[in-house]
C-alpha cells in the first residue's frame, strides 16, 4: 500500500545584494521590496493548489525566514511549526562574499569565475581563518549558539550537499513517511543539493537546473508504507 505526500521547495524572494549582483552566501542580507513582492506571489500560487502542509523549514538566513514568514501569512497558516536549521544555508562563498560578481569577472576572467559558480566540486577562494572572527564576531557567536564549531571558509557545492542531505535523511524524510506535507524555504545551491537527492540526478546534472527566486517547486511522491521508500511521482514548477 503506498500514501502520497507533497515537499515544496522554495528559493527566498529577491535578495538585496541579488539586486546588487553580489554574492551572498552567509552573509545575512534582507529581502528588497521585489522580493516581498515575489514572496506574496508565490503564496498566491500555492494558494490555488489548497495544499494542507504540516511542518515547514527554512535556513537561519534571515532572507529565507521572511520569505517563509510572507508565505506562511499569504497562506493563512502563519502557526505552522517551522524548524530552522544552518545546514539549509546558502552554500558559502568563501572571499568571494560580498565581491560584484561582474567586478569579479573582469578581475578573474568569465571562465574562472564560472568555474566557481557552476563546478560541483570546485571551492572558491577560502577566507583567511585568522580573520573569521574579526571580521563578524556575532555571527560566530550565533553559529556556535546553533551547535556549529566553527564557520566554514567556504563551499563547493559538493561539500554544501554534504551538510544537506543529512538533514534532509535524518529530519526531513522520516517526516515525510510518517506522511507530512513540507515546505521548505532556503537558497539556490541547498536546494540543488535536495533537488540532486530527490531526482538522484549528477554533480554535472544539477548545475544545469536553475532556479529562480520564489518560484514555488512541488513534488509529489508516494510512500511505501512497508518499506517507508520514497518514489518521485510529479513535479511541478509554479511560474
Amino acid at each position: 500500500m503506498q500514501h502520497e505526500v507533497y515537499l515544496t521547495l522554495i528559493r527566498h524572494g529577491q535578495s538585496q545584494w541579488n539586486l546588487e549582483n553580489r554574492f551572498t552566501g552567509w552573509v545575512d542580507v534582507e529581502l528588497t521590496q521585489e522580493g516581498i513582492l515575489e514572496a506574496e506571489r508565490a503564496a498566491s500560487r500555492l494558494k490555488d493548489l489548497n495544499i494542507t502542509y504540516h511542518l515547514c523549514h527554512a535556513s537561519v538566513l534571515k532572507r529565507s525566514i521572511h520569505t517563509l514568514w510572507i508565505v506562511l501569512k499569504g497562506l493563512n497558516v502563519s502557526w505552522l511549526p517551522t524548524q530552522k536549521a544552518w545546514e539549509l544555508n546558502e552554500r558559502h562563498y568563501g572571499a568571494l562574499q560580498g565581491l560584484n560578481k561582474k567586478e569579479t569577472e573582469d578581475k578573474y576572467g568569465a571562465d574562472q569565475v564560472k568555474i566557481w559558480r557552476r563546478s560541483y566540486d570546485t571551492s572558491p577562494p577560502l577566507l583567511d581563518r585568522s580573520k573569521v572572527k574579526d571580521l563578524n564576531p556575532k555571527e560566530a557567536e550565533k553559529y556556535n549558539q546553533l551547535g556549529l564549531e566553527s564557520m566554514p571558509l567556504g563551499e563547493s557545492l559538493k561539500t554544501c550537499q554534504g551538510r544537506v542531505v543529512p538533514y534532509f535523511k535524518n529530519i526531513m524524510k522520516p517526516q515525510l513517511q510518517s506522511g507530512k506535507n513540507l515546505l521548505v524555504v532556503a537558497h539556490g545551491n541547498s536546494l540543488r543539493s535536495l533537488i540532486m537527492e530527490i531526482e538522484n540526478l549528477s554533480g554535472e546534472k544539477i548545475m544545469e537546473v536553475e532556479i529562480e527566486t520564489a518560484v514555488p517547486i512541488i513534488y509529489k511522491l508516494s510512500i511505501d508504507t512497508k518499506s517507508g521508500a520514497l518514489k518521485l511521482i510529479s513535479k511541478n514548477i509554479l511560474k
